[in-house]
């Protein structure tokens, strides 16, 4: 009796699935730093405006006579063109987040790619509010209280380089802080925290929002309410939110167990 060899092309029909889904990975990544390499390359001609541009709140503040400094002697090439990447991977965000949201809606069901949808579209949205909302209003607050207390004799002379870690922290910090109402209405959509809960929390929450504030910003209540009270009433927009999407769910689930606790229609 002969014994049966194992069929070659079995394992290899069941390997596809895994292989297309790297495939398709690889090409969805290969487009995403394409993006940025193309956003890049428009933008770089103009790397010293760009520059200039992000330096200004600093600049409004420095007393005068003086300048921003390069401490460095590549700084006044490479610093601008640091702040263009950035600048570049920022802009790409949608074309990146379209890339994610191609990967992933084949897996989703239609009601969770009818919410997908506009939680990639707000936290777009809220990423690029946190960053405007750093720059015009936060950034004036900061750099005048740090000149105005510069101790006397000491020249504001802020390196180029410095500066530009300096912003680009805020600016990180700032458009994750905006993305607390979609991260709480994920969490109440998912089922990991449910709104009562949340709701006795917001104590909590108004004391963390104000701590944050006190780190980011300078020592003074004014600086730091601008950024607590936002933080909090973003949280209170993602809590309504949840509410109203997690009633919904509710009142679908209960329709649909009605359905099915329903006898069938007897035949004629």
């Amino acid at each position: 009796m002969s014994q049966q060899l194992p069929d070659p092309h079995a394992a290899t029909d069941a390997e596809m699935p895994l292989v297309a889904h790297l495939t398709e990975l690889r090409s969805r990544l290969l487009r995403c730093v394409i993006a940025i390499f193309l956003v890049f390359a428009g933008l770089f001609y103009f790397a010293q405006d760009i520059y200039t541009i992000v330096s200004a709140p600093l600049r409004a503040y420095l007393p005068e006579g003086a300048t921003m400094i390069a401490t460095g002697v590549a700084s006044p090439f490479l610093t601008p063109f640091k702040l263009t990447a950035w600048c570049a991977l920022f802009l790409a965000i949608p074309i990146i987040l379209h890339q994610v949201w191609g990967f992933i809606a084949p897996g989703l069901y239609k009601h969770e790619k009818r919410i997908a949808v506009p939680l990639l579209v707000s936290s777009i949205f809220l990423f690029y509010g946190g960053m405007a909302f750093a720059y015009f209003l936060v950034f004036p607050l900061i750099f005048h209280f740090f000149a105005s207390v510069t101790p006397e004799g000491v020249a504001m002379m802020t390196d180029i380089n410095e500066y530009l870690d300096f912003v680009l922290t805020l600016f990180f910090a700032f458009g994750v802080a905006f993305e607390i109402p979609v991260a709480t209405f994920l969490v109440v959509w998912i089922g990991v925290i449910d709104i009562p809960t949340l709701k006795k929390s917001r104590p909590y929450v108004i004391v963390g929002c104000f701590v944050v504030g006190m780190i980011l910003t300078p020592p003074d209540i004014f600086s730091q309410t601008l950024l607590a009270v936002p933080m909090w009433l973003l949280f209170e927009i993602g809590l309504f939110f949840g509410g109203l999407v997690r009633k919904r769910s509710e009142h679908e689930e209960e329709a649909e167990a009605a359905s099915d606790d329903q006898p069938p229609a007897p035949l004629p």
